[in-house]
């Protein structure tokens, strides 16, 4: 049984049953049946469906929203914008995804796209919608068919996302959530009747999900944590870098893989910067994610919360400095449970602590000082992560030399990372491998088919 805990309160929500072993198989035959029929339907049928989805999230966003918000935290208002992202994610795919799968003709044939069956996708719970979404649309529309494992708090948003896939009319077996406890992912990869594995999450659970797939000889996505650096030149707009930094830290309470975490600032404006930075987080609104003037609400559990304070109390035994904030905080309203903590600066960190070797998830901010651009992607770049990382210049030269150097699968230049329909998301070294989203997330699992003559 799943019971949803209300991170702001600690007060129990909805409870879910998990699935026996017969009802598994007969989720999983219905899935391996569902794609005989989706693989050949044609493109009009496909990209109707998507819009049709699109459509129903569209109508049911504020209920959807809600339902996220209650089960891992998040503000109301972000969560709404998880929702519009989701329906621009299905659209994106039903307008552009059939003319990234046309033929491509080479001297003497062709390479032709196909589906190959049902991918499992293992998913996290901190965009609980979003992440779905960045695997469904492309599953869809490449003639496959999706199995979920969802994180067991977010059963709520899980369920919520079969019943809009349904409701848009999708066949039996297309898309279908499996509320199942992690020592059963092992065995669906081994199934031969699942053909792929996605997975967003941790770099243990990655490696496990990554063993079980080699052994079965089957693709898969790994989008695993970041410690991306939010680097900052003295050529760069100061104002607009700093209060970008601070929303960049505190999104989702700090809870993204793709969360700047250590802000990697110029010597020369090293101090210019903290005074602006730290004014930003201390203004920073921490309470119920239900009100409209919150800007940041609850971890996603107190256990999570814990796991942050600990990391904060290492990183200050070896020497590091908590300027302010990192504190934990009482829930609103007389509340005695919830997850909240203040919004904090941290340093002076030794760089190869084992600590800032790791993901920060929760709403403080590592801030380390270069005395040039060198030492800036030296410092970039001693993390075992490579998932995103923001440059802040002005300067074209400095510009090339972060797109070259910069160990990572994505940059944002003078802005924030975001996560894009269009744009491939994805991550080097310890923060996975292949891509998700535009034309590249689509391929990721299909068959490549080479066709002479």
């Amino acid at each position: 049984m799943f019971t949803s805990i209300d991170p702001a309160t600690g007060t129990p929500g909805a409870s879910f049953a998990e699935l026996t072993t017969a009802e598994l198989e007969t989720k999983v035959q219905r899935a391996h049946d569902a794609f005989r029929a989706w693989r050949i339907t044609d493109f009009a049928t496909r990209t109707a469906l998507l819009e049709r989805i699109a459509e129903q999230f569209d109508a049911n966003a504020h209920r959807l929203a809600e339902i996220a918000t209650r089960e891992m935290g998040k503000t109301l208002k972000s969560a709404l914008a998880e929702v519009e992202k989701c329906a621009a994610g299905f659209r994106y795919y039903a307008q552009e995804g059939p003319a990234m799968l046309a033929p491509r003709p080479f001297p003497g044939g062709t390479a032709t796209w196909h589906p190959m069956g049902p991918v499992l996708a293992v998913m996290p719970w901190n965009f609980p919608y979003w992440q779905v979404v960045r695997f469904l649309g492309p599953t869809i529309l490449a003639g496959n068919v999706g199995l979920l494992k969802h994180a067991s708090n977010v059963q709520g948003v899980a369920a919520a996302i079969e019943e809009m896939v349904i409701a848009a009319g999708a066949p039996a077996g297309l898309f279908q959530n499996l509320p199942i406890k992690s020592d059963k992912v092992a065995a669906l990869i081994a199934d031969d009747r699942i053909v792929a594995v996605t997975l967003t999450g941790s770099e243990g659970a990655g490696m496990q999900v990554a063993e079980a797939a080699g052994r079965a000889l089957k693709k898969v996505v790994l989008e695993l944590g970041g410690s991306d650096p939010f680097i900052v030149m003295p050529s760069a707009d100061l104002d607009l870098a700093a209060k970008t930094a601070v929303t960049a830290r505190i999104q989702n309470t700090g809870q993204s893989c793709i969360c700047a975490k250590r802000m990697i600032v110029h010597a020369d404006i090293y101090d210019a910067f903290l005074e602006k930075f730290a004014a930003g987080m201390q203004a920073v609104v921490a309470g119920d994610p239900m009100e409209s003037a919150t800007d940041m609400g609850p971890l996603s559990s107190e256990t999570q919360r814990q796991t942050v304070l600990d990391q904060i109390a290492m990183i200050e035994a070896e020497g590091g400095k908590l300027l302010f904030g990192g504190e934990a905080l009482p829930g609103p309203k007389g509340h005695k449970g919830g997850a909240f903590m203040s919004a904090g600066i941290l340093v002076d960190v030794p760089i190869d602590h084992a600590v800032a070797q790791e993901e920060l998830f929760g709403p403080i901010a590592m801030l380390f000082k270069a005395d040039d651009i060198d030492a800036a992607i030296a410092l970039a770049n001693a993390v075992p992560f490579g998932l995103g990382s923001s440059i802040w210049t002005n300067d074209a030269d400095e510009r090339a030399r972060f797109e070259r150097d910069i160990e990572a699968g994505m940059i944002a230049v003078n802005a924030m990372l975001a996560s894009l329909p269009h744009a491939p998301f994805g991550g080097i070294k310890r923060s996975g491998h292949g891509r998700e989203l535009g034309p590249y997330g689509l391929h990721e699992f299909m068959n490549l088919k080479t066709v002479l003559g």
